[in-house]
This record gives C-alpha cells, sequence and structure tokens, in this order.
C-alpha cells in the first residue's frame, strides 16, 4: 500500500488504507486516461478526421466538468468520497462500452463525455480525502505521492496502447483492456471505509458557484492555485493529445509513441516523492512555481521545430518535470487555503477551470494547426506558457507565497 510516511502514528490505520485504495483507483483512471490519449488520436484518424474536428473529439471530454465541477464538490461533501468514486467508476465502464459498440463518431464522442465526468467524480473525491491528512510539508508528501501514483499510470498506459495498437493491428484491442482497468477501479473503490463514506451536511449558499466565486476573490491562494494548474494542464493536454498526431505524421510506430508520450510521466514521477525538498531547495512554494511553469513553456516552445526524437524526448521531459511540480503543489495550496467544508467546493472550482483549460485549448491548436503547422503552434502554446510564467510572477509578488519557506504554506 502507498505510504508517504510510515513513522507518522498520527496517521491511523483506517487512513492509511484509505490512502492506498485511492492512489490505486485512481492509477488505474489514470492508465486509462493515458491510454486515450494515444488510442483516440489513432482511431480518430482511422475515421479520417480533420484537425479542427480532431479538436472537437480531444476537448469533448472536458465539456460537463465545465459546468458541473463545482456541484459535484457539494455532492462529495455530502455523500462523502466512496460514493462519488464508485458512481465515476460505473460511469467510466459506461463510456468505454460504449466506444466498443457504437460505430464511428457518435460511439466515441459519447465515450469522451463519459469519460470526462467519470474522471472529475473520481480525482475531485480523491482529493477531497487526501486533503484531511495533514498539512504543509506532510501534505505536500501525501500529494506528491498520491500523483507519483498517478503519474506511474500515464507510463504505464501509453505503452499498453501502443503496444496493442501495433501488435493487434486495431485500436479496439486498447479499448477493450482500457475496460478491464476501469472495472478494476470500480472493485478497487469498494474497499473505501470510515471517513471517506460519510458526508458532511452544508448549505449550497456555502458551496455552491456564488460561494466559490467569493472566495476566488478574496483569497490570493486560490486564485495563484487556479492560475499555476491551468498554466499546467494547458501544456499537458496539449503534448498528451497532439504529440501522437505529430509523430503520426512522421510515421513513427505506435509502440514509440507510447514510449515518448510516457517520458513526460516518468519526469513527473520521478521528481514527486521528493516535491518537498524540492520546493524548500528553491526557497519555497512561490519560486517552485515559477520555475516548474517555465520548464514546461521551454519544453512547448521547441517541441513542433525538430524532427528529432530524441530532441523531443527531451522537450518531453521539461514539460513533465515542471508538471510535476506544479500539479501537487496547487492542490496543497488550494487544500490548506480553505476550511474543512468548503474544500471539495474549491477543489470543484479548480478543476473546472482546469477542465475549462482542457476544453479550449484542443480548440486553441487545432485552429492554430489548421492555419500555421504544428511549428508555429507549438510555439505559441510555449508564448501563452510565458505569459502565464509572468503573471503567477505578480500574484505570488503581493502575497505570501514569498514566505512559504518558513511558514510551510
Amino acid at each position: 500500500m502507498p505510504n508517504p510516511n510510515m513513522q507518522d502514528q498520527s496517521i491511523s490505520a483506517e487512513e492509511r488504507r484509505n490512502f492506498g485504495v485511492v492512489c490505486l483507483a485512481l492509477t488505474c483512471v489514470f492508465i486509462v486516461h493515458s491510454m486515450l490519449l494515444v488510442t483516440v488520436p489513432v482511431h480518430a484518424l482511422d475515421l479520417g478526421a480533420s484537425p479542427l474536428l480532431l479538436g472537437v473529439i480531444f476537448s469533448a471530454p472536458y465539456l460537463l466538468p465545465l459546468i458541473v465541477a463545482i456541484p459535484f464538490g457539494t455532492l462529495v461533501t455530502r455523500h462523502g468520497g466512496r460514493v462519488s468514486m464508485l458512481s465515476g467508476a460505473s460511469l467510466m465502464v459506461f463510456g468505454l462500452v460504449t466506444i466498443l459498440v457504437v460505430p464511428g463518431y457518435p460511439g466515441l464522442i459519447i465515450g469522451q463525455l463519459s469519460f470526462g465526468l467519470a474522471q472529475l467524480q473520481m480525482v475531485l473525491a480523491a482529493q477531497t480525502i487526501i486533503s484531511t491528512l495533514g498539512t504543509g510539508p506532510k501534505l505536500e508528501s501525501y500529494f506528491g505521492w498520491y500523483t507519483t501514483w498517478l503519474s506511474g499510470g500515464q507510463i504505464v498506459g501509453p505503452l499498453i496502447a501502443g503496444g496493442l495498437i501495433h501488435a493487434v493491428g486495431t485500436t479496439a484491442s486498447s479499448f477493450a483492456a482500457m475496460l478491464v482497468i476501469a472495472c478494476c477501479s470500480l472493485v478497487t473503490a469498494l474497499l473505501l471505509t470510515g471517513e471517506a463514506k460519510q458526508g458532511r451536511s452544508v448549505q449550497w449558499s456555502s458551496t455552491g458557484f456564488r460561494a466559490q466565486g467569493s472566495l476566488f476573490c478574496k483569497s490570493p491562494a486560490v486564485r495563484i492555485s487556479i492560475a499555476v494548474t491551468a498554466a499546467a494542464t494547458f501544456a499537458m493536454i496539449i503534448h498528451g493529445n497532439y504529440l501522437p498526431v505529430l509523430l503520426e505524421n512522421m510515421l513513427v510506430t505506435p509502440t514509440t509513441i507510447g514510449i515518448l508520450i510516457s517520458l513526460r510521466a516518468v519526469a513527473a514521477m520521478v521528481i514527486r516523492p521528493v516535491i518537498a525538498k524540492v520546493i524548500a531547495l528553491m526557497g519555497g512554494r512561490g519560486i517552485a512555481m515559477l520555475v516548474s511553469i517555465l520548464s514546461m513553456a521551454l519544453g512547448m516552445l521547441f517541441l513542433g521545430g525538430t524532427d528529432n526524437l530524441i530532441l523531443i524526448g527531451f522537450f518531453s521531459i521539461l514539460i513533465g518535470l515542471g508538471s510535476g511540480v506544479c500539479q501537487p503543489l496547487s492542490i496543497v495550496v488550494l487544500s490548506e487555503s480553505v476550511d474543512g467544508t468548503q474544500r471539495a467546493g474549491a477543489l470543484g472550482m479548480r478543476l473546472m477551470a482546469n477542465r475549462g483549460v482542457n476544453f479550449l485549448a484542443p480548440l486553441f491548436f487545432g485552429l492554430m494547426l489548421e492555419i500555421g503547422g504544428f511549428t508555429l503552434s507549438f510555439a505559441l502554446t510555449g508564448a501563452v506558457l510565458v505569459l502565464a510564467t509572468m503573471l503567477v510572477f505578480f500574484m505570488t509578488r503581493a502575497s505570501k507565497f514569498r514566505k512559504a519557506k518558513k511558514t510551510g504554506e
């Protein structure tokens, strides 16, 4: 069972068990997610999709979560994390079955929409459960290990998908494997016990859209967290969705595509277990955020300008290192800035921003790809991340994050 601090006796056996269950269940989710990143582009190209239609297909999983993320946060608070994880896993199974039995674009889009809602439910429930386990460096360690397991899923997924497509010659084999893994996630979520099964009585007025809007306006930490996760998500969604398309156009084999996509996850996985030490060495959370976003910006700037697979791998590693710090750190910052009754709703707001970027980024890149090709499109993506680095710099400069190394915040 994954455990970031086996010597910490303040964490009960039940909490350690739930932490392990969450990590295993969400690892399955992210194996499926990363397999979709390889399989969906290949399947869509087999169907004859244009670059703009590819953007629509890639954006589909993020449309509904953009609307329902905050209400789902309220549901997690009221009914507990276990219910949300089980319903999310069931919906993921449904979506994959739909892709397999409904041919063409309808099945693919319905499956993408279903997976988007499923992933939202399970991620929101998992983050809410883990956020109750500690504060400061301890919470950084927990989320570092949690996201390390997710990175492991992101490493394995493309390798499985690429290998199956290469060996069998059809995307159906990859979708069938995803269905089996989704069922494993569903069974694992059944093992959650104790506090993970319990909800809290909260009023919609304290957790709904208006309440989250007020929290966003009043809390610098919330604004910084959302800005950081938006930047990281923008880089990862472009890299994950369009690097396979670029490599496919270069006639790279599916197995090699899977390996190159996995490099980003490998880099993120390497850095996340030691994220607390990395933050301390950099001088605090503010500097760590800036360096990580800039790392992603540099990787994206040059990714589309080379056909050298070694350089493509190097730029993918830069993006992975940046996202490896950004994502868990943004969750920790948000979790510590709100009280328990607001936490799931605030995490829902973060995921809403996340899914908004997920929805818009493929459309933006698809349009740029229609106009200027891969080199210009990836360069513009890098330029957007440079602007995001500047924005976060000015936001952290005016906030308490300059003192993060001393306070643990």
